[in-house]
């Protein structure tokens, strides 16, 4: 997992050294004008938007290079900067440039999809390796550690993430990884990143740190500013915004770890495309009014459900256990929150029962969705295994669009009530039966 002595590390690190106009040493990107010190950096919303492509015909949005290859001025070839699509495109060099500056990173990777992403950086593990991860993961990363467990001879450890001890009692000599989500997807469980990371490499220097910040984005989280080595997201998210492309993204500090990633994605030709590159490049310039405007909806009907008596697990409630471990390091709650009836029916009854909310897996979409995890999103996980780990079969997950927050609120009135959810008084209307007495359990005591 090291590098190959101090002489190539710092070769590397010479090898992707930017120095801008002003002299300040940056990340690879396009957007020279931000540096770290020196002049106030912009802030982020503003560095979501603005980049210096360079166009050679002053392009204000960076052309797709939709070629697999491109013209040599020598018979030797590799005298230009790109030669073939698979190893880079300008399109996607341009789009990893700004991903970097965003992500607080010395370099970004985009790749054909958020598992794809989590795919490269398993490639860094080797038989016999060891891996620490969660109780509560995203399903399609509990398939692929199962697989790797199963077939590559990988050793993975699933534990309470929540309680650091947990990960400190599993870490040793063999722990080549810790890959870690916060908040847990969907039981919205809180993550200590900077406490764990500190713990890992404290107790294996080895052992990478590996993030997948796919929930908060890097418009609420920087996991690589508090101990992380590595980050993935899958772009398909909060970063496009509107479920229109399929994207992972990698980004990291050390260029030994980055080479080996590069050599992964060179080799296999899992690289972004142009036209998908362009798509996220669009995408990401509104990431911040997105952003603000999903999060303000879901803290609205966060309080909305909780108020009718749901037990709901969003760490923008301050009847959230760790609320304030959530926004010591996050600057967001986000836009994904679950709640609970105490009856799989009746949940399925209200997801169907919705119409302005989608009935689909994924989140981070523009449209609001409302999904079954256990039945959709999290279906690979056994059900003795979602048992063991106390995942409700009744959680319902909804996934907060930018639409105006009254319709949403009005359409799960309606869909609960259609469900049999709730019961309708003259002051209103509460959670009925299971759901009630649910909500009156504090999310601690389960």
């Amino acid at each position: 997992m090291s590098s190959d002595g101090p002489s190539s590390d710092k070769a590397a690190n010479q090898s992707v050294k930017r120095i801008d106009l002003d002299g300040h040493d940056l990340p690879p990107s396009p957007a020279p004008s931000s540096p770290r010190n020196g002049r106030r950096r912009y802030a982020l919303a503003t560095e979501l938007v603005y980049t210096d492509a360079k166009d050679q015909y002053g392009a204000s949005s960076i052309p797709i290079y939709q070629s697999a290859t491109f013209k040599q001025t020598s018979g030797r070839g590799g005298q230009q900067e790109y030669d073939y699509t698979r190893s880079g495109n300008p399109t996607r060099t341009h789009c990893e440039r700004h991903l970097a500056k965003i992500m607080n990173a010395n370099r970004a990777l985009a790749v054909s999809s958020g598992m794809g992403a989590l795919d490269v950086i398993s490639r860094l593990l080797r038989p016999g390796d060891e891996v620490i991860t969660g109780d509560d993961l995203y399903g399609g990363t509990h398939r692929l550690l199962t697989y790797l467990a199963t077939n590559q001879g990988i050793i993975v450890h699933h534990v309470d993430t929540t309680d650091p001890s947990c990960v400190r009692a599993k870490i040793s000599d063999k722990t080549a990884m810790v890959l870690l989500e916060t908040p847990t997807n969907p039981l919205i469980k809180i993550v200590d990143i900077p406490g764990i990371a500190r713990a890992a490499h404290e107790a294996n220097d080895r052992a990478l740190v590996v993030v997948d910040n796919t929930m908060l984005s890097p418009m609420l989280f920087n996991p690589l500013d508090v101990g992380a080595d590595i980050v993935y997201e899958s772009g398909t998210k909060y970063l496009s915004g509107h479920h229109d492309i399929m994207a992972g993204v990698i980004a990291f500090n050390d260029n030994a770890i980055g080479d080996k990633l590069f050599f992964t994605i060179n080799s296999t030709g899992c690289g972004l495309s142009p036209n998908d590159s362009f798509l996220l490049m669009r995408g990401v310039k509104t990431l911040a009014i997105r952003m603000e405007k999903q999060q303000a909806n879901a803290q609205a009907i966060a309080e909305f459900l909780e108020n009718h008596g749901f037990r709901v697990r969003y760490p923008g409630l301050k009847s959230h256990p760790q609320y304030d471990l959530h926004w010591s390091m996050a600057r967001g709650a986000g836009a994904v929150l679950s709640f609970e009836t105490g009856d799989a029916a009746m949940s399925e009854r209200i997801v169907e029962a919705a119409r302005l909310w989608g009935i689909s897996v994924s989140f981070g979409c523009v449209n609001s969705l409302i999904s079954m995890p256990c039945q959709m999103s999290h279906a690979s996980i056994d059900a003795k295994t979602r048992r063991e780990r106390q995942m409700p079969e009744d959680i319902i997950r909804l996934c907060v669009g930018i639409e105006d927050v009254d319709d949403l609120i009005e359409d799960l009135s309606r869909a609960l009530v259609q469900a049999g959810a709730v019961t309708v008084t003259l002051d209103g209307f509460h959670a009925a039966g299971a759901a009630r007495e649910l909500g009156q359990t504090p999310l601690s005591a389960q």
